[in-house]
């Protein structure tokens, strides 16, 4: 029953960020990275792992640093679409620089 609410949760999401980008395209890309996402995360690991608070401080401190990457994610996304590139070009090389940057989060992290 949780992965149930969990995933409709999480679709429910998408799908307002998405619709929401008809109209408001900014708007959409905050909803995309507002702190929801790692607000249920955190609920579920609290959850799952009867509130144990190293567990909870683990998870913070890595969200918290895992925002490096994805902030690297973002940039590169826009600079490769300010000069044109196709989506299908943009995702690789973001995603490609989101992983080295994932790499360094979990190598200093250790």
């Amino acid at each position: 029953m949780q992965l149930i609410i969990k995933t409709a949760i999480s679709l429910m999401i998408i799908l307002i960020a998405s619709a929401v980008s008809k109209k408001h395209p900014s708007l959409s890309g905050l909803i995309g990275v507002m702190p929801l996402t790692g607000a249920l995360v955190l609920i579920w690991v609290y959850l799952e792992n009867k509130g144990e608070p190293v567990i909870l401080q683990n998870f913070a401190k890595g969200a918290l640093w895992g925002l490096l990457p994805t902030i690297l994610f973002f940039i590169s996304v826009f600079f490769c679409l300010k000069k044109g590139f196709p989506l299908y070009v943009v995702l690789p090389i973001s995603f490609g620089i989101w992983g080295v940057g994932a790499v360094f989060h979990q190598f200093f992290l250790k």
